[in-house]
């Protein structure tokens, strides 16, 4: 198991205090994949029904978004493990960037 992560928090004063990650571990998150997105109108929503097709704003084959808590973390490819889907992650999102759009 990996030691605690330890981070920096810098006080008002100046001083800085460790902060371990290992207590905010434990904290659940939402993780979700998105394939993509559509805008409709209330009409055309209420018009959907069994074997509807809504179009998506993605081309087949782009990578999905893995998102935690609606932030975009990593993107990634569809894979099936023991009759289940899943994702492998293709490309991690940069933490400072990740930071940014919260």
């Amino acid at each position: 198991m990996n030691e605690p992560t330890r981070a920096t928090l810098g006080k008002a004063d100046g001083a800085s205090a460790d902060v371990q990650l290992d207590l905010i571990q434990n904290v659940a998150v939402n993780i979700s994949v998105e394939v993509g997105r559509s805008s409709l109108r209330i009409r055309d929503l209420l018009r959907l029904g069994q074997g509807s097709v809504v179009e998506l704003d993605r081309v087949a084959g782009e990578p999905l978004d893995v998102c935690v808590n609606n932030t975009v973390i990593a993107r990634g490819e569809v894979v099936l493990v023991n009759d289940r889907y899943g994702i492998r992650l293709t490309q991690v999102v940069d933490p400072e960037d990740r930071v940014k759009h919260l």
